[in-house]
């Protein structure tokens, strides 16, 4: 079913819990709404049905899970509302590495839950505040939801950089809620568990998703995007750590959320719509039409500003439209497209400012001439930085570089959705 697990978020369940007759109705109305889906109505509010494996009782050995990361394709940051968040506009892509977490659960009659980790810097319960850990959020919540006390230990093995950008905490919270409703045999309906997800952060929804998936509001309403056959990826990751609240309040100071801040989200949307809102009878190997007719779902037509291409200053130099090579581009990988059309992530400004280290990072990454990458960005509010590449020796070249001035990089590749979920068990071997 390509295109349409971006809808649903499955993990082996087991044919019994739908007939084939309704899977295929519901295939099809997936099929016919994907579009207008990721365009108009938030994850938590799409009436599809959410399927679980459903285990009776308690498992005999601890649930392991790989806890992965992501990065930022694209980072728009909107002025702050009226609850003190900011708009955010941004692209996640979900990468391998990862940090291994381990839950053990039973039910009991009151609740306790224990966090241990290899690393200082993780809140944990030997520190006296396992309570500050996204994972302990999570599940103390999740336990609410589904009414159940119980003890709960999670063990949090990092190889993951802390105040990295790269979502690790985040994906953390998530290991151990699928963790925790794998050993108790229970689990929140679709919907509930991704609004304790966005209660608990703002990125951690997206890891219930995997794979290419669009942010908004603050970063928590997402949406699956077609997904991309892998791209070579080096990620940098200097010693250095960022605040993310920090960074914020650095845009706040320097005016950067102004009515420039605003155009910045509305271009990177028409970006977005120039890649995946496109329409014709022809269609990519993802199911993304490769024409450059505006996008018409049902009645409802796409706003008109997100079919108009970024002016030219937006984009790289020699491209004069985004949708020019959406052609070319989504026939070998939609995220060239999305790339291609220039977007940026505005926290670069100003912690590039505060540690101009990152800067000479990202042009290590950038190369020039034949190895030249792709695209390169901070992800996230850094410090962690990456590159992608048309092939795997452009990405060795680039590895070499950002090594050879002293700091950490990692050769690996994105990771699809489907493979994502295929390996969040850790049981499941990876590639």
């Amino acid at each position: 079913m390509p295109g349409v697990t971006g809808v649903f978020f499955l993990y082996r369940y087991p044919a019994r819990f739908a007939s084939p007759a309704g899977m295929r109705m519901a295939c099809a109305h997936a099929r016919k709404t994907a579009l207008k889906s990721i365009l108009h109505a938030p994850l938590f509010n799409i009436q599809y049905p959410v399927f679980v494996r459903s285990l009776k009782g308690r498992s005999l050995m601890p649930t392991r899970l790989r806890s992965f990361c992501k990065i930022n394709l694209g980072l728009a940051v909107g002025a702050a509302r009226a609850d003190g968040f900011h708009a955010l506009a941004t692209v996640y892509q979900t990468l391998p590495l990862h940090d291994r977490v381990t839950v053990t659960a039973r039910r009991a009659g009151s609740t306790r839950i224990e966090i241990t980790s290899n690393h200082p810097g993780v809140p944990r319960s030997e520190a006296g505040n396992a309570e500050r850990n996204t994972a302990w959020k999570m599940v103390q919540r999740a336990l609410e939801g589904l009414r159940v006390s119980a003890e709960v230990q999670i063990q949090i093995e990092k190889t993951l950089p802390v105040q990295g950008g790269m979502g690790a905490g985040s994906a953390n919270a998530v290991a151990a809620l699928l963790g925790l409703e794998r050993e108790l045999g229970v689990a929140l309906p679709g919907p509930e568990r991704l609004r304790v997800a966005a209660e608990v952060g703002s990125d951690v929804p997206l890891f219930l998703l995997g794979g290419t998936v669009l942010g908004l509001g603050r970063g928590e309403q997402v949406y699956p995007l077609p997904d991309s056959a892998p791209l070579a990826c080096v990620v940098a990751l200097p010693e250095v750590g960022v605040s993310t609240a920090l960074a914020f309040q650095q845009i706040d100071a320097k005016s950067l959320t102004s009515r420039l801040a605003v155009d910045k989200l509305e271009r990177l949307s028409r970006a977005l719509a120039s890649v995946f809102a496109t329409d014709g009878l022809e269609s990519g190997p993802s199911g993304i039409a490769l024409t450059d007719r505006p996008f018409d779902a049902g009645s409802e037509s796409l706003p008109e500003k997100l079919l108009q291409d970024p002016i030219s200053g937006d984009l790289p130099p020699g491209r004069t439209s985004a949708t020019r090579d959406v052609r070319s581009d989504l026939a070998e990988n939609p995220l060239l497209a999305l790339v291609r059309t220039g977007i940026e992530n505005d926290f670069e400004e100003v912690v590039f400012s505060e540690h101009p280290s990152l800067r000479s990072i990202k042009r290590d990454l950038l190369g020039s001439s034949g190895d030249a990458a792709l695209y390169a960005a901070l992800s996230g509010s850094g410090s962690a930085l990456f590159g992608l590449y048309g092939s795997r020796a452009a990405a060795s070249e680039a590895q070499r570089r950002v090594q050879q001035s002293g700091t950490r990089a990692i050769l690996t590749e994105t990771l699809p959705r489907h493979e994502y979920r295929r390996t969040i068990f850790a049981e499941e071997p990876l590639g």
